[in-house]
């Protein structure tokens, strides 16, 4: 290969990579703001993802478009190309280029899900050994964590705490403390639920009969999303709250004035809903009372809504 063509696919190359950690910088940009210590794990791993799927769809196109433009038999050539047999070289360098990037993208992958945690011991055991990791570990020790009970039903959340001088308290809506490391017991009274914060990049599947742990640390305080992932119903899109992150003296007040207020009947859309259907509807699964809380989830918008 002549020095000129090796010259013009190293440039080549060059920009090809420039443009493609350019885009997987421009990634960050395609999500809700960075609310919990796993949505910057998440976000590192697309953009690394990002990077490469870019880097590899740019090559191919370019060497599609070229061999399209350059290499193409002449208008009236019709003749059979020469006999080439195969390059056992050119074999083993395009097999073994995606078996290491497979293996690099499940190492990778599998190192952010180990280091994230969010899964109690019951259901993964984790090493921590990063950069991230190690700011993960520093603020699970820097308080004693949030014990919350999420139950979800057909079509509505409710959040039972334990922890704080307010005592027992139910709500409609979760309340969390920031740099805190929160920790959520989570039932299904019926069906296969799924617990999504789109802002804190964490989803679990919420499975009947089992109590299943989950962890997380936000890092950011605000009001963020939290929706049903999973199909459970007609009224499932009616099944969101919001999910309140404050300052740690900010929570612990809440919980004091929550305690003291009465449990009521909060309103429940898929109820309101349901009552309000027409006699002439179709038949279809009844909605869950609505749940009896301290606390019930205002109608404000959250930030990543």
């Amino acid at each position: 290969m002549e020095i000129r063509t090796i010259l013009i696919l190293v440039v080549l190359a060059i920009v090809n990579a420039l443009i493609s950690l350019w885009m997987g910088q421009q990634a960050y940009t395609w999500f809700p703001p960075q609310a919990s210590a796993e949505s910057i794990l998440i976000d590192d791993l697309f953009s690394f993802l990002v990077t490469q799927g870019t880097f590899i769809f740019l090559g191919v196109i370019g060497t599609l478009s070229y061999s399209i433009l350059f290499q193409r038999a002449g208008k009236y050539d019709s003749s059979d190309g020469p006999p080439i047999e195969g390059n056992v070289k050119l074999e083993i360098v395009w097999t073994a280029i995606p078996i290491a990037l497979v293996i690099w993208i499940a190492g990778y992958s599998y190192q952010i899900y180990d280091q994230m945690s969010i899964l109690g011991p019951m259901e993964h055991v984790h090493t921590i050994a990063a950069a991230h990791a190690a700011r993960l570990e520093t603020e699970k020790k820097a308080a004693t964590s949030e014990n919350i009970e999420v139950f979800a039903r057909q079509w509505s959340w409710e959040f039972r705490y334990s922890n704080g001088t307010g005592g027992n308290v139910t709500s409609t809506e979760l309340h969390i403390p920031n740099n805190r490391r929160i920790k959520l017991a989570l039932h299904s009274e019926d069906v296969l639920h799924g617990l999504y914060i789109p802002a804190f990049r964490v989803k679990q599947d919420i499975i009947p009969g089992q109590t299943i742990d989950f962890e997380f640390t936000p890092i950011r305080e605000g009001k963020y999303r939290l929706r049903d992932s999973q199909y459970s119903g007609t009224y499932f899109a009616s099944m969101q709250t919001d999910v309140v992150v404050e300052s740690p003296e900010a929570y612990q007040q809440w919980l004091a004035d929550a305690a003291q207020q009465t449990p009521v009947a909060a309103y429940n859309p898929a109820s309101a809903e349901y009552n309000n259907r027409s006699s002439n509807n179709w038949q279809t699964v009844e909605p869950a009372a609505p749940p009896v809380v301290n606390y019930s989830s205002s109608n404000s918008q959250a930030s990543d809504s």
